[in-house]
């Protein structure tokens, strides 16, 4: 049985009307052509949905039944309609997005502002995770991308990996604890060390790049965030491991120094990852930002 959404919107206008005329006139169509959409609906559903009364048509006892149904379904075509339309046009929806403490603050932070201030409307949800976390939020498909730092591993086509600025891991120490300031990547192996906990992507990369030193470590702290290792760090409690950007206002201000090593760690990058399918608008206008 074929019957057109067009025939349902005529008979629930004229249900409301309760006249042919009028409900011609709210539909900007003729009243043949209204008589005749309700004929058509009346021949496939098999009844008769409205009698002529002195002042119009009333619904029969099966029309009354249809329009309970038919009203609704309308008015939830019309708020999807609605929504959709404020979404079109930035007025509201979500993004979600994975990003770690890194990222967030020294990547997104700043697009997110902008953002914001163009797009109030946007509801932006970010799962805070390390890069192995936002991978698997990835996978599963619970956020729309993430921003992530290297290493992060294998991925399929299914993905697309963006750079969006390098960063550089460095060693800082007290400006209290001179016996700290030179040093070469073999005494990092015999001195107290204060790193990000195992399975993180510094870490992972940290670790990868002196074990090609023939240089093992077993530090004397490992905690969540490079913001704490930077404060065990001003307190003279060990050699800090972390990301350039984090300890650049205590460097400024000359609580920690950076150590100097015989070798810099290679530059690795922050990226971008998405995947290969279209997102929401307002996800694509916030990538186009980031991306530029």
């Amino acid at each position: 049985m074929y019957v057109s959404y067009d025939w349902y919107r005529v008979f629930s206008t004229t249900a409301e009307c309760g006249n042919i005329t009028l409900a011609a006139e709210k539909l900007y169509i003729s009243q043949p052509a209204v008589s005749q959409c309700i004929k058509q609906l009346e021949k496939a559903l098999k009844c008769v949905l409205f009698v002529r009364t002195a002042k119009g048509v009333r619904l029969t006892a099966e029309g009354s039944t249809l329009y309970q149904y038919v009203s609704k379904g309308i008015d939830l075509i019309k708020l999807g309609e609605k929504r959709l339309a404020a979404q079109l046009s930035f007025e509201s929806g979500e993004i979600t997005i994975g990003a770690s403490d890194m990222t967030l603050e020294f990547c997104l932070l700043p697009y997110l502002e902008v953002f914001h201030k163009r797009h109030p409307g946007i509801r932006i949800s970010i799962t805070n995770g390390p890069t192995p976390e936002t991978l698997k939020k990835l996978l599963e498909g619970t956020i729309d991308f993430g921003v992530v730092s290297e290493p992060y591993g294998e991925l399929d086509s299914d993905f697309k990996v963006i750079p969006v600025r390098e960063i550089e891991d460095i060693f800082i120490t007290s400006s209290k604890n001179r016996e700290y300031y030179n040093l070469s990547f073999e005494d990092l192996g015999s001195i107290p060390l204060i790193m990000l906990e195992r399975g993180t992507s510094t870490r992972k990369y940290v670790d990868a790049f002196l074990s090609e030193k023939n240089v093992s470590v077993l530090p004397e702290f490992e905690l969540a965030t490079s913001s704490l290792i930077v404060q065990f760090t001003k307190r003279n409690l060990g050699v800090g491991c972390v990301v350039r950007d984090f300890a650049l206002e205590a460097m400024n201000d000359g609580s920690v120094i950076e150590v100097s090593l015989d070798g810099k760690i290679p530059p690795r990058r922050m990226c971008l990852i998405r995947r290969n399918e279209v997102v929401s608008r307002a996800s694509e206008e916030l990538l186009n930002l980031i991306i530029g």
